[in-house]
């Protein structure tokens, strides 16, 4: 039976809680900036990129190739390492394209662990842990927004965008538009069972990339 987006972002909703994700989030991390492959970055890049997917998440694929390009591209702008091609003036070099897909696949990564770790009604107890919490919340609202931005419109979708979020700060969270599984709840989300179980997996086969990078013999 094929699932719908908005049912997929209830299921998500329903398994886990913020509090649960974002520490699962935090222990992912390392095992992406830690690990010393870009194509084990980019299998990270690819696998939460298919969990965000799954959980009804909206990924902007036109946007997140372009900034892998643009990434890429000033990257190559200051060439070492074996020449590979050269277009007078320009060179493209082994070197800098290596650390070009590093750094833009690193990135997207994060990016990706982020719209799933951390959820607009994230809390975290105390002063501190309530301004951190309200920086992830903005966070997340931009990020999840950000398709609204477009090429034809930049500067006005940005303005648009960042007034909307500077009325935002300081309310109350309110639903998101395609989900209202929690309107009326008091009781906060709990984790439930298979959640812990999903999250444990995730964070197994997150880490077993850094184990295999570290195992795999050099070339």
């Amino acid at each position: 039976m094929l699932y719908t987006r908005q049912t997929r972002w209830k299921a998500y909703e329903e398994l886990f809680a913020p509090n649960a994700l974002a520490a699962a989030g935090l222990i992912i991390m390392p095992a992406l900036l830690f690990n010393p492959s870009t194509t084990h970055r980019v299998l990270l890049f690819l696998f939460f990129w298919f969990l965000a997917a799954l959980a009804g998440k909206k990924n902007n694929l036109l946007l997140t190739i372009l900034v892998i390009l643009g990434i890429v591209v000033f990257n190559l702008i200051v060439p070492y390492g074996r020449v590979l091609f050269t277009a007078e003036p320009f060179k493209i070099t082994q070197g800098a394209l290596t650390a070009g897909i590093h750094r833009a696949f690193t990135l997207e990564a994060l990016i990706m662990l982020s719209r799933l770790a951390i959820r607009p009604d994230l809390r975290i107890p105390g002063l501190f842990g309530e301004l951190i919490g309200e920086s992830f919340r903005v966070y997340a609202l931009l990020i999840n927004q950000r398709h609204r931005i477009t090429r034809k419109t930049f500067i006005a979708d940005i303005d648009s965008l960042l007034f909307e979020l500077s009325a935002d700060v300081g309310a109350a969270p309110e639903p998101d538009s395609e989900k209202v599984l929690n309107a009326g709840m008091d009781k906060p989300i709990k984790t439930k069972p298979t959640g812990y179980v999903i999250l444990g997996v995730v964070v197994i086969l997150s880490w077993a990339t850094v184990i295999w990078a570290l195992l795999a013999p050099n070339p």
